[in-house]
């Protein structure tokens, strides 16, 4: 059977494509579904990236170009940006609370600093490179806790600043957005319910009261957000796309 060529729409062939929190959950999902659309990809996160490396390669992919780095270092976004521009940005780099051992304020200004400072500075500073290129696509992973508050019975400080955390990103998308949109640059967010991730698995999840019965699996985000990277999405902007199983509906 003579293999099927894919939509132009869809096609990410010889187009760069740089994802963050690639090396697991999320970003690792997304980095494989946008390695299958064809994309050049660059990676990073603070953890290895091999695995993820192979199963983009094992996609037929080019092999990736991967910088090991915290997202947060001045030092790692300008040797990102070294690379772009970029077609595309999938944001997936993300932590729910602090390291053990962190005071309350440590934890806020951890996370905060991680989840909303580091992915607007690159964020915007990736757009200011599409818009001198007239096109791109941005994605920016957030979460249904930044769109209901926290969909489980949690009433700890940590999950309020994860919550709002993922509000500032929601936030994010809609100002990126309104300075992108009329130079040709698309940017949109994704809010992910309860993924199995190794983020998830620092939560005690009751399964039985989510609406499916059942966590999401990382490649039922890794698709949405690889199409918010290509021009399927030409006329989307603004959007936060809630893939969340049911747990959030607006």
């Amino acid at each position: 059977m003579t293999p099927r060529l894919l939509p132009e729409a869809l096609s990410l062939q010889g187009r760069r494509v740089l994802v963050t929190g690639a090396a697991s959950g999320i970003g690792q999902s997304a980095a494989a579904c946008l390695a299958s659309l064809g994309a050049d990809l660059v990676l990073t996160d603070r953890s290895a990236l091999e695995e993820t490396a192979g199963l983009v390669k094992a996609a037929g992919a080019p092999a990736p170009r991967c910088i090991q780095g915290d997202v947060t270092d001045d030092a790692v976004q300008q040797s990102l940006l070294a690379l772009g521009p970029y077609f595309s940005l999938a944001s997936a780099a993300g932590v729910f609370g602090g390291p053990p051992g962190m005071s309350a304020q440590e934890s806020f200004d951890f996370v905060m600093g991680i989840n909303v400072r580091a992915t607007m500075k690159l964020a915007s500073a990736c757009v200011d490179q599409m818009i001198r290129e007239r096109q791109g696509y941005v994605v920016l992973v957030g979460s249904a806790a930044g769109r209901n508050g926290g969909g489980l019975p949690n009433d700890s400080q940590e999950y309020a600043t994860y919550a709002a955390s993922k509000g500032g990103v929601h936030t994010l998308v809609r100002w990126l957005s309104r300075r992108a949109v009329g130079h040709g640059v698309l940017v949109n967010g994704v809010a992910p319910g309860i993924v199995a991730t190794p983020l998830s698995a620092t939560l005690k999840v009751d399964t039985s009261i989510l609406p499916m019965k059942r966590m999401g699996r990382p490649e039922e985000l890794g698709w949405p957000i690889a199409m918010l990277c290509t021009p399927m999405a030409s006329f989307t902007s603004g959007a936060i796309l809630d893939v969340n199983g049911g747990m959030f509906v607006g």
